[in-house]
């Protein structure tokens, strides 16, 4: 038997998604009475929220876990560790046995956290990695006070498929939240103190209702709610770009002018093969369509690179789209193999040396795009959302309308939309100058 937990702490890895999960257990665990605490070496319970999505996640948790463990005994404690999210999924009972925690739960159980943590307390065994039928999010506590940008999940799961990816088998089928309690939990952060709303799913462009309504319907729904001015959206499927959310970046003047829209490959082949059910074509025809609706966007993608199978030529694919479209900002991977994933198995693994090769050229040409964006954005005019402070005095940071960070000198107060001339501009942020400040 353990004490029963008075603090914890919450450390979560990975996506958006996992951001939001990791809040929503804090909020569980705060509404218990437990006190939150910055740092993981004095709570009484830690919480490992994991990823799953890249090689190596498992032995990283089992090597957090241990430090944790390591930490503790050297100051004569012995904390309660909790592990979810997807390695808790995918692993289940085997983290028990292999690293004795306390507490392990799934992504779509852990409105249960509570509860296996006080079985857990009494020695009883503390595992949840069901997935079932009724929402969790009926069960999840109020938001009372969140930051001025907040993340809301509206869809999990996945229904695609693509031969690499784990997030089918540890986040389930596509599941889209009900309309009405999107909406009212929208309400409920912009009353906590939200000012921006980033809307969060696997595929968060299949998002559809009972009715049928598609996500533009839903950000339409969202934009009518007073003191709300931003939102956001992601991750996309390029097959899930309907034409109403495409107009809807012309029309919802709330709706920021940024895309985070994965490809994964220049190579029609290595599409295929990743089962990505896009072309390289029908890609860049919707960034088209897209830029012609909202000219201004700034866009975002995802890469992998040495696919199995993949050659020098088809790579170079991948660098000339990346040319093409010339990217606000992306993020690029080598390919990671996850058990239980069609193209773990499959022929043509790819040299680690080759793919280092790879990812370091492609990055190279994403960083060259990424610097020529902020360059081209110097003497712009825009809204800057103030989200914290920086590191000099007077100095806040703060996110563009096209989700680029900047800095400036202001009295404004976190949560204040400051009108900023933009002024100078780095590889990964921009410097600001204020103009004038919007009304709350």
């Amino acid at each position: 038997m353990k004490t029963p937990p008075k603090t914890y702490h919450v450390k979560s890895f990975g996506c958006q998604m996992n951001v939001y999960d990791g809040e929503r257990m804090g909020e569980l665990m705060a509404a218990e009475g437990l006190s939150a605490t910055d740092d993981a070496a004095a709570a009484d319970l830690v919480v490992l929220n994991t990823c799953h999505i890249r090689e190596k996640a498992t032995e990283k948790v089992y090597s957090d876990i241990g430090r944790l463990r390591k930490n503790a005994a050297a100051e004569g404690r012995s904390p309660m560790i909790a592990v979810a999210g997807c390695v808790a999924q995918a692993e289940g009972a085997e983290i028990v046995r292999r690293a004795g925690v306390d507490v392990v739960v799934g992504p779509q159980a852990y409105h249960n956290l509570p509860a296996l943590v006080a079985k857990a307390a009494v020695g009883e065994a503390a595992l949840d990695t069901d997935m079932p039928a009724e929402s969790k999010f009926g069960a999840l506590p109020a938001r009372r006070r969140v930051a001025p940008s907040a993340f809301l999940t509206v869809q999990e799961g996945c229904d695609k498929f693509c031969t690499y990816c784990v997030v089918p088998y540890t986040r389930g089928a596509e599941v889209s939240r009900p309309f009405a309690a999107i909406v009212d939990e929208a309400k409920a952060l912009v009353d906590a103190g939200a000012r921006e709303i980033t809307l969060l799913g696997q595929n968060v462009n299949g998002w559809r209702d009972g009715e049928g309504r598609g996500l533009e319907l839903l950000i339409a729904a969202l934009d009518r709610i007073e003191g709300l001015r931003r939102i956001r959206y992601t991750t996309s499927h390029p097959n899930d770009m309907t034409d109403g959310l495409i107009a809807a970046h012309a029309d919802i003047e709330t709706l920021m002018p940024f895309l985070h829209l994965p490809v994964q490959a220049g190579s029609d082949r290595v599409l295929k093969a990743m089962n990505r059910s896009h072309t390289r074509d029908s890609y860049l025809r919707l960034i088209e369509r897209i830029r012609t609706a909202r000219p201004d966007i700034a866009l975002s993608g995802d890469f992998i690179v040495g696919f199995p199978g993949e050659s020098d030529a088809e790579f170079d694919e991948t660098l000339r789209l990346v040319d093409a479209v010339g990217y606000a900002q992306a993020f690029s991977f080598k390919y990671s193999p996850r058990p239980g994933t069609p193209a773990a198995d499959m022929a043509g693994q790819v040299p680690p040396d080759v793919m280092d090769d790879r990812l370091q050229r492609l990055q190279a040409a994403l960083n060259r795009d990424q610097a020529a964006f902020n360059a081209a954005s110097v003497g712009r005019q825009c809204a800057v959302l103030i989200e914290r402070r920086g590191k000099l005095a007077g100095q806040m940071l703060g996110k563009s309308p096209w989700l680029q960070s900047v800095h400036l000198m202001t009295d404004a107060a976190i949560g204040d939309i400051v009108e900023v001339a933009l002024v100078q501009a780095g590889p990964n942020s921009l410097a600001g100058v204020e103009r004038l400040r919007q009304a709350a």
